[in-house]
């Protein structure tokens, strides 16, 4: 790329008051920084970008005679230190802003020269959804994901696309963090952003007490080394969040899309995130209103990534619920028809789709639905240019229950278009004698998108969040339509947890503010095209969905 350098020198006159000449004995002649010279080349700059090439990025480099550290200071809010002089700067702010820069360079005995300059530079990267997610539209508080597995985690900063967007190296069991006093202060953290006009802040409320990698205990008055642990260390005081575009190796692999939102977090003045690592930037891989799991890559040692899991709602730890008794299950151990005692069928095409503008014919038929070989096997079957047909089975009047564990193991089906679903839905969902969708409530356990293989979707639907508003969340697995795994959802009075092969990866408090205290039934289908299932691929024929079990503990 070209660059338009803009080179600035000032000369200034620091005035030094000196008590004495035997001062000068410590530490030499305390002269004052001169000659100061700033540089900016902002990237991208020619005669057809004058502000550059969207990305925001200025190069600094600074140089005074007599100095031996610099630091830069940002009209933003933040700062760098550069003991070289030479520094990186992304401007965040969308559109073409001035900005000014000042550099402080610093001399013995701490004599300092300082002189600004100004930036007029382009940015377009945006990110208002995650804004909006993180602050509530004006502020919101943020806490440790501490009921749920993994909420933290470390694993390789490298090029293996199966292991680097996850704690594979370690995963926190729930509330781990709590069972000793030397690392408790973990859970109390508060984050808090806010919004104020276009400008994100953050503030992190621990108590005075700050949880530290062995590595940076130092850092908190302690000596490195040994187990992580709580140091008196405050950490409070307002900071400034700056987002920008991600470009680390989760953004290079294949399933990216899935795997992170590809924004960083850059917090200003050393902030962080709770847990001090000694990184003050954190990638976001997903965010909804009320969970967002981060990652960072560790300060002393670049090859190690840290994931850290967040919800809005504030942790109580209590013992976990575990439903144990089994109240319903299908082992689907008998070829023929599914269990007539167990399952009725949903049939037709419903109203415009099932609501969905869904393109399948629900049946009865044997080639739909069958059991063969210890599986139910729903299968969708293409029947003309444009028309399916597909099975739709589900427990209402047969069984129905509050609260419980669901296990469903099952393989998914393969196909642009195709979307299968394991769900419940409230029993009064009808609306002439009931209260209708969605004051009736949803849960799915698991959908997904042929034309997005592998990303299993998680979502509750009621009122305020149904549609495509649900609460939801999505996780990615591997051979979803080759291997059985299994969906589980754990129901409880407290929260609504969904989990695969046991790993949490959505959670939602449960109250009398929503409709799941109530009778539910299960539904298994496989649904073709539709508002969430998309476009069919025109080669698709038929394809199968394949349940081994269904088990129901209270």
């Amino acid at each position: 790329m070209n660059y338009i350098k803009k080179y600035i020198l000032l000369s200034l006159t620091l005035i030094l008051v000196i008590s004495c000449q035997e001062e000068d004995k410590d530490f030499g002649d305390l002269n004052a920084p001169s000659s100061l010279v700033i540089q900016a080349d902002i990237q991208g700059q020619d005669t057809s970008n004058p502000f550059g090439d969207g990305s925001g990025i200025v190069n600094l480099t600074a140089h005074a005679d007599d100095a031996i550290s610099y630091k830069f200071i940002f009209s933003d809010g933040t700062s760098q230190n550069s003991p070289s002089g030479i520094s990186q700067k992304r401007f965040t702010q969308t559109g073409i802003n001035v900005y000014n820069i000042t550099v402080v360079a610093s001399g013995k005995g701490g004599v300092a020269t300082n002189a600004t300059i100004s930036v007029e530079v382009r940015s377009d990267f945006t990110d208002e959804e995650a804004i909006t997610f993180l602050t509530g539209g004006t502020t919101k508080n943020w806490y440790w994901s501490a009921s749920e597995p993994a909420h933290l985690g470390v694993g390789p900063n490298n090029s293996n696309e199966e292991q680097n967007y996850y704690g594979f190296y370690y995963q926190a069991a729930p509330w781990e963090k709590a069972a000793s006093t030397d690392s408790d202060c973990l859970y109390e953290n508060v984050l808090t952003f806010t919004k104020d006009g276009e400008i994100l802040k953050y503030e992190l409320n621990n108590g005075g007490r700050t949880f530290f990698n062995s590595a940076f205990k130092n850092v908190g008055g302690g000596s490195n080394g040994g187990d992580d642990l709580c140091l008196s260390f405050d950490a409070s005081g307002e900071k400034i969040v700056s987002l920008s575009p991600s470009e680390s190796v989760v953004t290079m692999n294949a399933n990216a899309s899935t795997q992170t939102r590809g924004t960083l977090m850059n917090f200003s003045d050393n902030g962080f995130m709770g847990y001090y690592i000694g990184q003050s930037t954190y990638e976001i891989l997903s965010i909804t209103a009320n969970r967002m799991v981060v990652r960072a890559i560790m300060g002393s040692d670049p090859s190690l990534a840290w994931y850290h899991t967040f919800t809005t709602t504030q942790p109580v730890q209590n013992p976990p619920v575990d439903y144990t008794n089994l109240v319903f299950s299908d082992e689907f151990d008998i070829d023929g028809a599914p269990d007539a005692t167990k399952w009725s069928y949903d049939l037709g095409t419903g109203d415009n789709g099932w609501g969905n503008d869904e393109k399948q014919n629900y049946t009865s038929a044997t080639a739909n639905a069958t059991v063969t070989g210890g599986n139910l096997v729903i299968t969708a079957i293409k029947t003309g240019s444009t028309t399916y047909t597909s099975a739709r089975l589900k427990s209402e009047n047969k069984f129905e229950f509050t609260y419980g564990k669901v296990e469903v193991r099952a393989k998914l089906p393969t196909g642009g278009g195709t979307w299968p679903a394991i769900w419940m839905l409230g029993e009064n969902y009808d609306a002439n004698t009931g209260v209708g969708w969605p004051f009736c409530g949803e849960i799915d356990i698991m959908e997904h998108k042929g034309n997005e293989p592998n990303v299993i979707h998680g979502t509750l639907h009621y009122p305020g969040n149904s549609g495509g508003n649900g609460n939801g969340n999505t996780t990615t697995i591997a051979d979803a339509s080759s291997q059985f795994h299994v969906y589980k959802a754990i129901w409880s009075p407290t929260t609504i947890q969904i989990f695969v092969d046991d790993v949490l990866f959505h959670s939602v408090p449960n109250s009398n503010a929503v409709p799941f205290n109530h009778d539910f039934f299960l539904i298994l289908n496989v649904a073709m095209g539709g508002t969430f299932g998309g476009a069919i691929d025109p080669s698709f024929t038929q394809s199968s969905m394949e349940v081994d079990y269904v088990r129901v503990y209270q």
